[in-house]
């Protein structure tokens, strides 16, 4: 992992998926999928609000859940939903990150309902070439491989 220790408050805000090989966003009937997190707190613990938007059908979307820290340097997380999305939970780990650049790429695991996978997020809209060539070489160097391709995410 190529991430040292992380605040909360360093995910605050909106995240655009510039490159994943999700499913849920390679099917071609969901669009422009951000992630925007702010601070919370659930059964006494604190972690993130996560409000998964899109856009599907011309309508605005949202899926709506906590991330709590499993972890002290806030890398690793579980996600639940909220509402009936309670039942369902999703690991993931911040594997890179560069504040500047604000890029990150976060691997989550399998679950019952969704493959392993990988998303590559940014702050902004869209990467340049140089930046997908950066994170290409990243995972390389962190052997970071899962099923299916890693494309990019072209957002309005």
């Amino acid at each position: 992992m190529l991430v040292e220790r992380m605040q909360l408050e360093d995910y605050v805000g909106s995240w655009y998926i510039n490159m994943t090989n999700f499913p849920m966003w390679l099917k071609g009937n969901k669009s422009n999928p951000t992630l925007n997190y702010k601070v919370g707190e659930r059964d006494g613990v604190m972690g993130l609000e996560d409000e998964v938007r899109y856009t599907e059908n011309g309508k605005s979307k949202s899926i709506k859940g906590f991330d709590k820290p499993l972890d002290d340097k806030c890398t690793s997380y579980i996600w639940r939903g909220n509402g009936l999305l309670w039942l369902l939970n999703s690991k993931w780990d911040l594997v890179y990150i560069d504040k500047k650049k604000q890029i990150a790429i976060t691997h989550f695991e399998k679950t019952l309902f969704t493959p392993e996978g990988i998303d590559v997020i940014s702050k902004k809209k869209s990467l340049s070439d140089e930046e997908i060539q950066m994170v290409t070489g990243i995972m390389k160097d962190v052997n970071l491989t899962v099923k299916g391709e890693l494309k990019v995410i072209k957002q309005d």
